[in-house]
């Protein structure tokens, strides 16, 4: 059953797991998981799942000491998940990955109706695909403040920004995104302006 709670709901829900209330934490995890992972999917790429589930261990474990409301709780989850991240990011600069053989890979059995899945993931993967071709500081302001839907001073936090930064990264993303869309009937003049002000950072 599909079940969308509101903001209401997912403070008390917060404050409840805070104290313990494993059904309040699965109802947090619902709501910010499906965000989480799109976010993380940029970041990460094919390891995102691993790197959420490493987040949520340590959400899990320091929720207790968290304090605040439900956008900090959002942001304080994607400051985790950023921070888990950008150690894989890391640690994959600093050794290469050993890939698994094909005849391994056409072994594992695929988790669900996997057409299906193919299906429902295509916008979405489109859309995170054209995200992730931004600059990566446009990119990351846009998936917290849409995505996530973290506020500008919030998301300012997690990137260790302002909020006028973050506002102004988000607005020049999706400024980006829309001429991408638009392809040749975007004006010149404003895919060169973006770039050029970026050059200038």
């Amino acid at each position: 059953m599909t079940y969308a709670a509101g903001d209401g709901e997912l403070s008390r829900a917060l404050a409840a797991a805070r104290d313990g209330d494993e059904a309040a934490f699965r109802l947090l995890y619902r709501d910010t998981q499906p965000r989480l992972l799109r976010y993380v999917r940029v970041l990460a790429g094919a390891d995102a799942e691993d790197v959420t589930s490493e987040a949520w261990l340590q959400i899990a474990r320091d929720l207790r000491a968290f304090r605040g409301d439900l956008d900090g709780f959002r942001g304080w989850a994607a400051t985790v998940a950023r921070n888990r991240a950008l150690d894989l990011l890391r640690r994959q600069s600093r050794r290469p990955a050993a890939d698994l053989p094909v005849d391994v890979l056409e072994t594992l059995a695929a988790e669900g109706d996997t057409a299906a899945l193919a299906l429902d993931g295509l916008a979405t993967e489109a859309a995170l695909a054209l995200i992730a071709e931004l600059p990566r500081d446009q990119a990351e302001a846009v998936l917290l403040r849409v995505v996530m839907g973290l506020d500008a001073k919030t998301a300012g936090r997690v990137l260790g920004k302002r909020a006028g930064a973050v506002r102004t990264a988000a607005y020049r993303g999706l400024r980006g995104l829309g001429a991408r869309l638009t392809g040749p009937a975007a004006p010149a003049g404003d895919a060169s302006a973006a770039s050029g002000a970026e050059g200038m950072r």
